[in-house]
């Protein structure tokens, strides 16, 4: 049966491709919408951007007939605009001026004079709440959404091995069909690799022999980079050696590196040390800089308002970067704050140099880099539009590094499963140019205090 999907605004400026993405159901865009992206066209930033392509889809379909009566969509639905039910009542309390609630009054009308189920598509919980309220059936966009978070895709896994094939690892490595997993209850499976999945290989007559490996065609392979120390780091988990993979392999061979992980596990500090070490230490000429780019909650919203130039209005959000280079330039922990001044100066000149470099994100759009190492940190307050627009910028010879925490989202309307790291995680998957990692919890490098915290919060 055909249905009719209300679409709000806030996921035209989520997904501004949304409206091709309801098959051949009817999809409805209320008159209060139009006037939203109306007043949010002019805006800075991605809201800005995702409105205007909102509206430019929508002058597409008006030219090929009368939107008011509905217009014809590739997938087969038909999208119309809706200017009617002015009259509905709502419930007292319910302002009729509050632009939510004047496209509930569009829900209710339509649920009364069509014999379709009507379903209003909002990324507001407390607008799905509302609707719940008054009897209209109320969705998330879940074209986007992903796995929950505990069964998303870790880049990793601990497999069990034959003893005689364990003793040759090194040299010949292991096919993938001749290892196996264990379930919960203790029974052996086998299970499905996919390309470049890090791997933890136990001997299966000796738990406690382990080696480091990664998959690849077909079977599982030391890793090349175990034995480095970039920008003089040396790994100290199986997670850091993985992520020390990922990072150290060329752009040609590993162009996108994605890491999940709390905060602590070392996800920024590692990916600044291999990119010190590239371009510093033992200058490759691989990348011509290190480029770090992170996204705030409120930063399309108050950039445009802060004083200076760029580079002043974007600092505060690069001072956790600042800190993990203060770590890595001084490596001495009872001396790397007693002239505070030399420290900072260092500092100032990798920037200065143009080693290290940070632009806002929003200024990505449109550009293609070039022989870069790029990344993108706090990924998590990306939209899944944002992800693909930052991947495809990719030019010749970059990396792309994307860092985050799934279960620490600060921006309105995403969540674990919406947000843009995630989505590039579970889309991604399998990639022969795409090389993942979760860091675990018992990764946390941090300190004792935020390991226990880690433990019991």
């Amino acid at each position: 049966m055909v249905k009719i999907y209300v679409l709000d605004t806030n996921i035209l400026i989520q997904a501004p491709y949304a409206i091709d993405h309801f098959e051949d159901n009817s999809v409805v865009l209320p008159m209060a919408v139009l006037e939203e992206l109306d007043h949010l066209k002019k805006t800075e930033g991605e809201t800005g951007a995702n409105a205007r392509k909102s509206i430019r889809r929508l002058e597409q379909l008006r030219q090929k007939g009368d939107l008011l009566k509905g217009v014809t969509l590739e997938s087969g639905g038909m999208l119309r605009i809706e200017k009617n039910f002015v009259d509905v009542e709502l419930p007292e309390e319910m302002s009729a001026e509050v632009m939510d609630n004047r496209i509930l009054k569009v829900c209710l009308g339509l649920s009364r004079e069509r014999e379709e189920q009507v379903i209003l598509v909002t990324k507001d919980i407390l607008l799905r709440i509302k609707a719940q309220i008054l009897g209209i059936c109320a969705e998330d966009f879940t074209t986007e959404q992903v796995l929950e978070h505990e069964n998303q895709y870790s880049g990793r896994c601990e497999l069990y091995v034959p003893e005689a094939l364990f003793k040759d690892f090194k040299k010949k490595g292991v096919p993938t069909d001749m290892v196996y997993a264990l379930d919960q209850q203790g029974e052996s499976y086998v299970p499905e690799l996919v390309e470049n999945q890090f791997v933890i290989l136990k001997a299966d007559q000796s738990a406690k022999k382990t080696h480091l490996g990664r998959v690849e065609k077909g079977v599982i392979k030391k890793l090349d980079y175990r034995k480095s120390s970039p920008y003089g780091i040396t790994p100290r988990n199986a997670g850091q050696y993985f992520l020390q993979e990922a990072l150290m392999q060329p752009a040609d061979k590993a162009p996108l590196v994605i890491v999940k992980g709390m905060a602590g596990t070392s996800k920024t500090f590692y990916s600044l040390a291999v990119g010190l070490e590239k371009l510093l230490n033992h200058p490759s000429g691989e990348y011509r800089r290190i480029l770090i780019c992170r996204p705030n909650a409120q930063f399309d919203d108050d950039i445009g308002f802060l004083p200076g130039d760029e580079q002043e209005k974007i600092s505060p959000l690069m001072r956790p970067v600042i800190d993990n280079l203060e770590q890595l330039i001084d490596s001495s922990e009872e001396e790397r704050y007693d002239d505070e001044e030399e420290l900072r100066g260092k500092v100032e000149e990798i920037f200065a140099r143009g080693i290290v470099q940070t632009e806002a994100l929003n200024f990505i759009r449109g550009r293609s880099i070039v022989k870069t190492y790029l990344i993108i940190d706090e990924a998590q307050n990306t939209t899944p539009d944002q992800i693909k627009g930052i991947i495809t910028r990719a030019g010749k010879d970059t990396k792309i590094i994307l860092l985050g925490d799934p279960n620490q989202i600060d921006r309105s309307f995403l969540d674990e499963r919406t947000n843009g790291l995630s989505y590039a995680s579970e889309h991604m998957k399998g990639s022969p140019l795409c090389w993942q990692i979760t860091m675990s919890a018992q990764e946390c490098e941090r300190s004792a205090l935020a390991m226990e915290a880690a433990k019991r919060l």
